[in-house]
């Protein structure tokens, strides 16, 4: 994953102040300074403080947390085991997606803490209940995932390969469940598959789900121009989805994530957060958020990138409606394409308080 470094630029183009230059990934971080003096987000307005905030997820899920704190702790896999077979693959893909994901992503940082020993639960999960669905997906996103921390490995396109078979061998075991292939997609788009064979893939998703929102957000980012498409590729992908989408639906959103995947590096004026492109994508994400359930395990995602994107066109008050549904759990874009997560999230947060503060408003 890139880190970008901060590029200041003050430019006087007749007599007109420009905004620094500022890159797109530190920007919060820029921004803030000025504003000091801005109330405590957490005392005034009982926000979460900074050092209490959760990278692991982007919206609560007590069950989920536990497994993964009893995993942690006790090296114990069965009540991992035990919640995702509780999560139906059929009524509750979105969620059981997301549970594959948070605990194959808590193995993976155990395992970089503690190289050789670290998520032994996972393999010991394996090894006892070779025949457990759950095990089998959340070993292909783990195998994923540490394929993808360092792609110039050697052994990068092993792991990928390894991580298909998995994905092969969770789909036998969970028929008619979408998640060992929305896995399955991060493995073609690593393995740099074709156009052909990624479709296939996708297909296969869609016939299982075809609105499922967190397959739409890894199917994305294979046709974004960072990795095998181009940014009209992932506009064009994106706003089909939209367009398909039934009532209650969050894929009306999916244009936000793409204008994200392709806004510039160096972005020379916060002009561009206010231009017709961001607007009508800003406006399709808060009209997917309105009549999205309130439980929708991927919403939290959603209310993340559109905070993102509401401090940097300056409008807090609509920044400060999101942050209050989601404030404590920070485990998503954009946050987690910073070296800081913790520090990128607060400080767009007393952003969006000080901007709050100064339109005259109070908690």
């Amino acid at each position: 994953m890139e880190y970008l470094l901060v590029l200041f630029a003050l430019v006087v183009v007749c007599g007109v102040l420009v905004v620094p230059a500022i890159r797109r990934r530190r920007a919060g971080q820029e921004m803030l300074r000025g504003h000091e003096t801005a109330v405590d987000p957490v005392g005034a307005y009982g926000f979460v403080p900074a050092e209490q905030l959760d990278v692991r997820l982007p919206g609560p899920d007590p069950e989920l947390l536990t497994a993964v704190e009893e995993a942690r702790r006790t090296q114990d896999w069965k009540p991992a085991a035990e919640l995702l077979a509780r999560t139906d693959a059929a009524t509750q893909s979105e969620l059981r997606w997301q549970r594959v994901q948070t605990l194959a992503g808590a193995a993976a940082q155990e395992l970089a803490e503690s190289p050789g020993t670290g998520g032994m639960w996972l393999r010991h999960w394996r090894v006892v209940a070779p025949k457990d669905a759950g095990g089998a997906a959340v070993q292909a996103e783990f195998l994923v995932q540490q394929a993808l921390r360092d792609p110039s490995s050697q052994d990068y396109r092993m792991i990928l390969e390894e991580a298909r078979t998995v994905c092969g061998e969770a789909a036998l075991l969970a028929p008619g469940d979408p998640v060992p292939y929305i896995v399955r997609l991060g493995v073609e788009r690593g393995l740099g598959a074709s156009e052909a064979e990624f479709q296939s893939v996708w297909e296969t998703v869609t016939s299982r789900a075809p609105h499922h929102m967190g397959a739409h957000l890894a199917a994305l980012r294979y046709w974004s121009a960072k990795w095998h498409g181009s940014q009209e590729q992932a506009d064009r992908f994106a706003q089909r989805a939209a367009a398909s989408a039934p009532s209650g639906s969050l894929l009306p959103a999916l244009p936000l994530f793409a204008v994200h995947d392709h806004l510039p590096d160096v972005v020379l004026s916060r002009d561009l957060y206010r231009g017709a492109v961001v607007s009508n994508a800003i406006e399709a994400a808060r009209y997917a958020v309105a009549g999205a359930p309130s439980d929708h395990p991927v919403l939290p995602h959603v209310r993340h990138l559109l905070v993102w994107f509401l401090v940097q066109a300056e409008r807090y008050p609509e920044a400060m409606d999101q942050l209050r549904a989601v404030d404590g759990h920070i485990g998503a874009v954009p946050w987690t394409y910073e070296q800081d997560p913790v520090a990128a999230y607060a400080s767009f947060r007393a952003l969006a308080v000080a901007g709050w503060e100064r339109a005259g408003r109070k908690s």
